[in-house]
């Protein structure tokens, strides 16, 4: 067979480029033969070939080209020539209009009955290009964007409710109506979220308007639409899938749901808050598919890494992570408790809500409510015989004297404090009451965090600092080289345009000595500053976020929204532009 004779061609390009031995073809034969599965897929299933290099060499059996999606500059009408349906259903993408044909990229460029179908709808002949299938989905992912689809449903959501067809009594009853539009609508909804990447959504009924807004790597995008009154019928199935009073709009209430979307399972967090114009529903999204994040991949430089995983096998102590909301401090200490996940440990985590369910480990969450508060539930789980208490904020002055007292007494203790970085946090808790003697003897190190959103590697581009931002920099780093290169954002289909792709954690880690212990028990801040800047190992949040900006992770914008939020008090005072700016100029 022609399929045969090709596989076997393409095991001897891939032996005659050093890539793989005759024993391993010989293997991936074997295997193939079993499975079905193309020679190539098999070979990089195997681990004998990288999938990079096999996709060269198939594009080089097969005479066509080979185009790499992560770096390639789409024109996003011509993808849009195809249909996303026909797109996904064929496994393809519209790369280039050539004039008397169109370069499209294809799983499978063999496919004879995909590439007579394409050229039907193109209405021209096409030429299949070699392309990584995931890569190719991810793509497809990020160019159909639900936009035009959401604004559909909601307008026939709108005229559901003005023919008075919509079913309340129904829907309160729970009735299940895939093809109703309220739940084709939320679908689309929670769908184009998970394709951006959407931590949040926001729908927001304004005067004349419902705001559909996302949270994309820290920022809110929006969609704006006219159809206002569907925001009710929205708000109701929300409160039912999270067994809200759906007759309650005067009072806010918190739920909880989860929902299947893209064969990923979403854990969704809900609040909704009455104002003017009607009801505003906050859904924080987790993906309980994607797991917790490791701590390799937090972003913390290999050197502070290693520090922290040594800290956190200690036996007792207290080790605070800072930060303001939303800069990832659960997300480190999730790290962290896998880590710390064996069997001979007993853990136990308070906290509010319970974000990701973690086998073996007692997750317990507070209920203001019924008066189960951190404080109370930290009593009790001192006596279950715990090794670690992960507490998930410290948040009065009782929760921190059990916690520190439980970190004395031989158990190890993790938890965040909202504090603008590490020098700032142990003093926080001597403000808020704690004798400074016990702070001092139960602490062991102080983590602060921020989020930097990470420039897209497609389309940035490195750039020469203005002199303001250039002896801002010199300054920062007490060094007149002018070596350093940065990056600045473009904006390009794969990061919707706003330069930025994601985001990493910048850090800074303080481990407590005798010294900084002797200037906490005094309560001396201005000496404890002092002490913990000459602490070896110390580097400050700004100038560890301004090391992913010399290495092309990040903008130098990124790095100065980093310098505002650090807590001028400090001995350390981060300069800024314009006090730099006024500087070169005397």
């Amino acid at each position: 067979m022609v399929i045969a004779r090709l596989k076997t061609y393409l095991g001897e390009l891939l032996l005659q480029k050093g890539l793989i031995t005759k024993e391993q073809i010989e293997s991936v034969l074997r295997q193939q033969a079993e499975s079905g599965a193309p020679f190539g897929q098999v070979a990089v299933g195997l681990g004998y070939v990288e999938e990079e290099a096999m996709l060269m060499t198939l594009a080089e059996q097969l005479q066509l080209s080979y185009v790499d999606l992560s770096s390639f500059e789409f024109d996003s009408q011509l993808v849009l020539s195809l249909r996303e349906s026909h797109a996904r259903r064929y496994g393809a993408i519209v790369l280039e209009d050539r004039g008397i044909d169109f370069l499209v990229g294809m799983k499978d460029p063999m496919d004879i009955f995909a590439s007579d179908e394409l050229e039907r709808l193109l209405q021209r002949p096409i030429t299949p290009a070699v392309v990584n299938a995931t890569e190719l989905l991810n793509t497809l992912d990020l160019v159909y964007r639900r936009t035009d689809e959401i604004a559909s449903f909601a307008e026939e959501l709108d005229d559901e409710l003005t023919d008075g067809q919509f079913d309340l009594a129904a829907m309160a009853l729970g009735a299940d109506d895939s093809e109703a539009p309220v739940v084709k609508l939320l679908q689309s909804i929670f769908e184009d979220a998970v394709q951006v990447r959407a931590s949040d959504i926001h729908i927001e009924p304004d005067e004349n308007v419902l705001r559909i807004r996302q949270r994309i790597d820290g920022l809110l995008q929006e969609q704006v639409m006219k159809e206002k009154r569907i925001a009710s019928a929205l708000v109701l199935r929300l409160k039912l899938l999270s067994s809200l009073d759906i007759s309650e709009k005067r009072l806010p209430q918190d739920g909880r749901f989860s929902v299947l979307v893209k064969g990923r399972k979403l854990d969704v967090r809900l609040s909704t808050m009455p104002i003017a114009n009607g009801e505003s529903v906050v859904m924080r999204l987790l993906d309980q598919t994607a797991g917790v994040t490791d701590l390799d991949d937090v972003g913390m430089p290999k050197e502070m890494l290693s520090r922290f995983r040594r800290l956190i096998q200690m036996p007792h102590g207290l080790i605070l992570v800072t930060g303001p909301t939303g800069s990832g401090k659960t997300t480190t200490l999730y790290g962290a408790l896998r880590e710390l996940n064996v069997v001979d440990k007993k853990i136990i985590s308070v906290e509010d809500p319970v974000e990701y369910k973690l086998q073996r480990i007692n997750q317990v969450q507070v209920n203001d409510k019924i008066e189960l508060d951190f404080a109370r539930v930290l009593r009790s789980a001192l006596r279950q015989d715990p090794d670690i208490l992960m507490v998930g904020e410290i948040r009065d002055s009782e929760t921190a004297d059990i916690a520190l007292r439980a970190a004395m007494t031989g158990h190890l203790v993790l938890s965040t404090l909202h504090t603008n970085d590490a020098l700032a946090s142990a003093m926080r808790l001597v403000d808020m009451g704690v004798e400074g003697f016990l702070a001092a003897t139960a602490l062991r190190a102080l983590v602060a965090q921020r989020l930097v959103r990470k420039l897209c590697d497609t389309c940035k581009q490195e750039h020469s600092l203005e002199d303001g931002d250039r002896i801002w920099v010199q300054r920062l780093l007490n060094d007149d080289s002018n070596n350093i290169r940065f990056h600045r954002a473009v904006g390009c289909h794969r990061c919707n345009m706003t330069g930025y792709r994601g985001r990493v954690g910048v850090f800074e880690l303080l481990v407590m000595n005798q010294e900084l212990g002797d200037a906490l028990r005094k309560g001396d801040s201005s000496e404890f500053i002092r002490v913990a800047q000459r602490t070896p190992g110390y580097v400050p949040l700004v100038k560890s976020a301004i090391d992913f900006a010399s290495r092309g992770v990040t903008s130098l914008e990124e790095v100065q929204r980093v310098s505002e939020q650090v807590d001028d008090s400090a001995d350390f005072i981060v300069p800024t532009r314009e006090s730099s700016l006024q500087r070169m100029s005397s």
